[in-house]
């Protein structure tokens, strides 16, 4: 297959780097998939998808209400979503529909390429909590519709933790009158990403929160795309990512806020950090506000940093190793992201993974009173920024209000 790849050279791809994407397109499938999975061990499991190579492994799923077939999700502007072709999963929940419990998906790459859709359609007050983890050693290419009609809620919670290759995730949502939505993305294992997104808020009062934790060593690069867009008036959106790069990695987020004319009374915040590790990696934050409505509540903020000297020597005077200090205030820096998920065995999962990273392995899973973010348990809005005891970086940025 013949890939039209975009260049580094548009204003939109200058961070990414896709020159590994045509040899591991040439690949076959290597076929070995592991035998144990990294489920979430959930109160009330819901249906459970597993995709190797893009496709459904019937053995090991439980479909529920989800079905496999044709898609209507389209991204033809997008030259690695237009990939992934017609056939994916849908979920379709109606207003009376019960509850599902959390819904899970793990996407497995066996090293070489494959391209899925997905479609999420809630009807008027119906809810989801959809789960995603991507592992193996591939190019995972995923472009996810999503449509939530009025009072409807989603929790879309991804963990990327695959040992090395490349995943590109693109979502198109819109949401209607009173709607939520929550995404948020953890990138905590060996392979580069890139994440595209386009949020519309096309109904009144509705509410977007995405963003995530961005986490690199070495030589990778994470790529973090969001243009969240209010159509309607009386909106409120937040934007909250935490990257952190370590030796010569690249973690890049450019996060945009649109206000369309008409969309009145609206609500939006962006919370864009950076925490460098070593002075060798490099941490890209673009925060952007396109405002053509006269009275809102808007407010961007960027800010890159090292770890603060005098809490890890606070830390120090009480006895901790230097290592785990750091490690330490990395996981309040990093948790500020992923506490925003709603579902606590969700949440403690995802702090897991990014302790894992850390090399962390019996730290408690609250925070111990280092984190942040609202740990209630709901997928309420709330403030974009939440100060720790200590703040865990020290650096210079800009924040401010428009």
């Amino acid at each position: 297959m013949l890939l039209d790849l975009p260049s580094n050279r548009l204003e939109g791809w200058r961070w990414s780097d896709l020159s590994a994407l045509p040899d591991i397109a040439a690949r076959r499938p290597g076929g070995a998939t592991p035998g144990d999975l990294p489920w979430i061990a959930c109160d009330g499991e819901g249906p459970r998808l597993v995709f190797i190579d893009g496709r459904l492994d019937e053995s090991r799923s439980t479909l529920g209400p989800l079905t496999i077939g044709p898609v209507e999700a389209r991204a033809d502007d997008h030259p690695l979503a237009r990939l992934t072709g017609q056939q994916g999963w849908s979920l379709r929940l109606g207003r009376d529909h019960a509850p599902a419990g959390i819904i899970q998906v793990i996407h497995v790459s066996t090293g070489a390429a494959d391209h899925l859709p997905a479609e999420i359609a809630l009807d008027a007050d119906a809810q989801a909590s959809i789960v995603e983890t991507y592992v193996g050693s591939g190019w995972t290419n995923r472009l996810t519709g999503i449509r939530l009609a009025k009072s409807a809620r989603l929790m879309l919670s991804r963990r990327l933790i695959g040992e090395s290759g490349f995943v590109s995730l693109t979502d198109r949502a819109t949401l209607g009158e009173g709607a939520s939505l929550v995404s948020v993305t953890l990138a905590a294992g060996g392979a580069d990403t890139r994440l595209d997104g386009h949020i519309d808020l096309q109904g009144e009062e509705g509410f977007a929160e995405a963003g995530g934790a961005l986490l690199a060593r070495g030589k990778q690069r994470h790529d973090a795309n969001l243009v969240l867009r209010h159509s309607a008036p009386h909106g409120m959106s937040r934007q909250v990512w935490r990257s952190v790069a370590d030796d010569q990695a690249t973690c890049s987020v450019a996060a945009r806020v649109e206000v369309a004319r008409g969309a009145q009374k609206t609500d939006g915040e962006q919370s864009l950090r950076g925490l460098l590790l070593q002075r060798s990696a490099t941490i890209n934050a673009k925060p952007e506000l396109e405002i053509f409505a006269d009275d809102v509540k808007c407010a961007h903020g960027a800010t890159v940093g090292e770890l603060d000297r005098n809490a890890l020597f606070y830390l120090a005077s009480r006895g901790v190793p230097l290592e785990e200090a750091k490690a330490l205030l990395t996981q309040a820096f990093v948790a500020d992201a992923i506490d925003r998920i709603g579902e606590e065995k969700v949440r403690d999962a995802f702090h897991a993974d990014a302790m894992k990273w850390l090399s962390l392995k019996a730290l408690p899973l609250d925070g111990g009173g280092l984190g942040g973010g609202d740990v209630s348990g709901n997928t309420q809005p709330s403030d974009v920024d939440h100060p720790h005891p200590a703040s865990p970086i020290k650096g210079e940025g800009k924040e401010g209000p428009r």
